[in-house]
């Protein structure tokens, strides 16, 4: 065993554990964790977009990140979601608006100008908007618990990345995004959502009898689609700028938005489908 991969394993035997027992305090226990983990997965944005700490943009970005995070979480505004979604467009609207009359003064070519304003919007936004999606999903909707929609949510992405690892590993043979992740395979993919099953199957008889075992299902199987894809959407991101890892905060593991990229595309689509069958 690689000394690596014996840090990825202890980070890993250390930090879940934590997270979850986190995850069932719920209330401010739980907002602050996921509040930390975006403060730190949008500063790796930045830094890696070389946005710099002494530039009105950063502090504009900051600003912006923190409302949105509060307002889509529903902290700072009424329950009703209407208004929140009200503020939300203002949010970005006038961070799309500011920003880009900031940008457009810069001394860069128009062609990089530009290209650094739809970098920072698009960023902004895959930060801002899914990270409080996962405590909306943990905060708990209708009869669901938020401890056990999340353990339900982690296990599925869990196990299934290591199935589809696995899997890939020894059936791959057809890439999936050859030009974004040469090492995932369409075997893998599908390995994935096997996972991703057998996880359904067992937290149903657990703690989810009480639902229909067709959303239990589609639950499991479009979280791990979303999840999977989710993955290639940050290296997406990672091989526009040519770098391995978001950061290196975590040993073993890179950077945070690393390791939940796929929590953040397949977050809001669990607490979509919860919010649909909760009706």
């Amino acid at each position: 065993m690689s000394k690596n991969m014996l840090t990825r394993i202890l980070v890993a035997a250390v930090a879940i554990p934590a997270i979850l027992w986190i995850v069932y305090q719920g209330g401010n226990w739980f907002l602050g964790m996921i509040f930390i983990f975006a403060a730190i997965a949008f500063g790796e944005f930045l830094y890696q977009e070389k946005i710099k700490l002494s530039s009105i943009i950063y502090w504009l970005a900051i600003t912006t990140f923190v409302l949105l995070f509060l307002t889509v979480a529903g902290v700072i505004t009424s329950d009703d979601p209407g208004r929140n979604a009200s503020w939300v467009i203002i949010e970005i609207i006038s961070f799309f608006l500011v920003s880009g009359m900031l940008l457009s003064m810069g001394k860069e070519s128009p062609s990089e100008l530009f290209a650094r304003h739809s970098r920072l919007v698009w960023g902004l936004l895959y930060i801002s908007l899914l990270y409080p999606t996962v405590y909306l999903v943990g905060k708990g909707v209708g009869q669901f618990h938020g401890g056990d929609s999340m353990l339900l949510l982690f296990g599925i992405l869990w196990v299934g990345d290591t199935a589809a690892m696995q899997i890939g590993r020894i059936f791959g043979k057809t890439k999936l995004a050859p030009s974004v992740s040469p090492n995932k395979t369409v075997e893998g993919f599908f390995g994935g959502l096997v996972g991703a099953a057998v996880v359904a199957a067992i937290l149903y008889y657990w703690k989810f009898s009480f639902m229909n075992v067709s959303d239990m299902f589609v639950i499991a199987i479009g979280c791990s689609i979303f999840g999977q894809l989710g993955d290639l959407v940050e290296s997406m991101w990672k091989r526009s700028l040519d770098i391995k890892d978001s950061s290196g905060i975590i040993p073993g593991h890179g950077g945070v938005l690393d390791r939940f990229d796929s929590l953040l595309f397949a977050a809001p689509f669990m607490y979509a489908y919860l919010t649909l069958i909760s009706q």
